[in-house]
């Protein structure tokens, strides 16, 4: 594209939000995204050729193909090394790009056009008011209009109500917990999740249509896998779970104005100093994973919105100025994962099925909200990913761990052997649910470079993070919470993981906002370079899911980048 107004660094979950934003401005924008594009027709077989070079028109999204290389087959999508999601390049011969995290756990993200929404559960709630009013450098109320454009557009809709969420209300209710059926929650209680997945198909009912054909029309089908591929929707633009991919892009697209090209790592900001300017972005050099070839591009401002990590490594890889806060203040959400094996005469009671069948219905579907600790949240993850979460945790193996008569739950660790099959063997009678913390900022938790280590894009990253003592509490009381919940719903063994500090799903505030970049996402230090993504959070937003408001904050920034630069 000639004369470029804007480059996007990253198609993810802002990127692609400020890119469309700034599109139907009129402003002329080039999205670099490290990873593959699938389903587009220039990149029929994107694992294993290079493909085109850029796409800007929705004549080039291909349902079909679409469907081809993204669906529910787990290893399909979640092997590490040759399944579509992964944080690597688009070719499936080489390795994934390297993080140096010396902890136990997982680094949850993907690269690709759509980012890690191609692969998140499409959770979408507002932060609490209380973890933003007086707080950040702006309020809850300015954030409202932008989560209420962002929820329009996706869009959002309460979750539908399947058997796992009927027994997480009921578990909710009994143990003295009221419906809160609100998106700005100021006092706890349980709801349907909000989610940025269509409402149900209203011919799922109808007999005479197979599970093919409902496929291809539009609506949520409750076939459930939501962290898989959703192959269900009769276009790429209406795809069930609205992951950028499939929302905001085909959006941008549309505009004339947005141009896409995948396969192009980001490697350095460019910048240049003047008297009239100070020190400003210029433009990037980038790496075409392919080819190893570089190139710089140059527009009138550059967006970073690659993530909590890229985000402050390419900071530090271009040489820019030094800020104590770049890649400080990680927060994580300090997760952890409680679950309830119920008895088939007791499910049959409650729910009049002998089955919650977690595979049905959206992955998350109903939520508990505790502004100043954290939510609960139900999880029907496929039986492979479910596994694989039995099997991480800081206390070792489950033996090792032998449960006093005070203790809410009956196992606690590392399921393994004839343990580890027994549960699996009980996966369609188990209700998961996933505990994630108000996380404390902390400046010794974040990125750095590792100083002796490269790969072809740089110093690698450092990854670090410990939960401060707050957090720890806080989760202490959230997993108290979610096994008593099980219990009043009849769950006969409750299993608590307890997985490690390093399971890393809900990254933020690496960039954060009054310390590297001001209340409109500008940088403090060098101007016309914003940031659009998670890591501009200034703390963990009381412990909601993070990618509704990095979307409204991208709307936002778009319109103030507009006003000073454009307007």
């Amino acid at each position: 594209m000639a004369d470029l107004d804007v480059i996007v660094i990253g198609a993810g979950g802002g990127g692609a939000v400020i890119a469309k934003e700034l599109g139907e401005k009129g402003l002329k924008v080039l999205i670099l995204e490290a990873g593959p594009w699938y389903g587009n027709k220039k990149w029929p077989n994107p694992n294993s050729q290079a493909g085109g070079k850029s796409s800007s028109t929705i004549d080039d999204l291909d349902v079909i193909l679409y469907k081809q290389l993204l669906n529910k087959f787990e290893m399909n999508m979640n092997d590490l090394v040759s399944g579509r999601f992964r944080w690597g390049p688009a070719d499936r011969s080489r390795p994934q790009w390297f993080r140096n995290a010396n902890q136990k756990g997982v680094i949850w993200q993907c690269s690709g056009v759509g980012g890690t929404t191609q692969t998140y559960t499409a959770n979408c709630p507002r932060a609490y008011p209380a973890a933003v009013d007086n707080v950040w450098p702006l309020s809850y109320q300015e954030l409202i209009p932008y989560y209420e454009k962002v929820e329009a557009t996706l869009p959002v809709n309460f979750a539908a109500t399947t058997a796992k969420e009927d027994l997480f209300y009921y578990g909710a209710k009994k143990a003295g917990w009221h419906l809160i059926p609100t998106l700005d929650v100021i006092s706890p209680g349980y709801r349907p999740q909000p989610n940025a997945i269509l409402p149900p198909n209203e011919n799922i009912t109808n007999l005479n249509l197979t599970e093919e054909q409902l496929s291809w029309m539009e609506g949520c089908t409750l076939s459930g896998h939501c962290i898989n591929g959703c192959p269900h929707g009769p276009s790429v633009d209406k795809i069930a779970k609205r992951s950028t991919n499939v929302s905001y892009v085909p959006l941008a697209l549309k505009t004339g104005n947005v141009c896409m090209r995948p396969n192009a790592f980001v490697i350095k900001i460019i910048t240049e100093n003047t008297v009239s300017k100070g020190l400003h972005a210029v433009g990037v050099i980038i790496r075409d994973t392919w080819t190893g070839e570089q190139e710089e591009i140059r527009a009138g401002i550059v967006v970073m919105a690659s993530g909590s990590i890229e985000s402050p490594r390419l900071w530090l890889n271009s040489g820019l100025p030094e800020n104590p806060w770049v890649g400080r203040g990680l927060v994580n959400h300090y997760m952890d994962w409680v679950s309830g094996i119920f008895d088939e005469k007791d499910l049959i009671s409650i729910l009049g099925t002998p089955d919650i069948n977690p595979f049905v219905g959206n992955t998350c579907g109903a939520r508990l909200d505790y502004p100043g600790l954290g939510t609960l949240q139900s999880v029907g993850m496929s039986p492979g990913l479910t596994a694989s979460f039995y099997a991480v945790s800081e206390s070792g193996y489950s033996f090792l761990h032998t449960p006093s008569i005070n203790d809410p739950w009956d196992i606690k660790g590392r399921l393994y052997g004839y343990e580890l099959k027994d549960s699996m063997d009980s996966y369609r009678r188990t209700l998961n649910v996933l505990v994630s913390t108000d996380d404390e900022v902390d400046q010794r938790n974040g990125v750095t470079l590792d100083p002796l280590t490269r790969d072809e894009n740089g110093f690698v990253p450092v990854v670090n993070y410990q939960p401060t003592k707050p957090s720890i509490r806080k989760r202490s009381e959230l997993v108290k919470m979610a096994a008593d919940l099980l219990r009043k719903a009849g769950a006969k063994k409750v299993i608590w993981t307890n997985w490690p500090a390093g399971m890393m799903i809900h990254i933020e505030s690496t960039m954060r906002m009054g310390f590297v970049v001001d209340h409109d996402c500008e940088s403090f230090q060098v101007k016309k370079l914003y940031i659009a993504d998670n890591s501009v959070h200034y703390n963990s937003l009381g412990g909601v899911n993070p990618t509704l408001t990095t979307q409204a904050l991208a709307t936002r920034t778009a319109e103030k980048l507009y006003e000073k630069y454009f307007n």
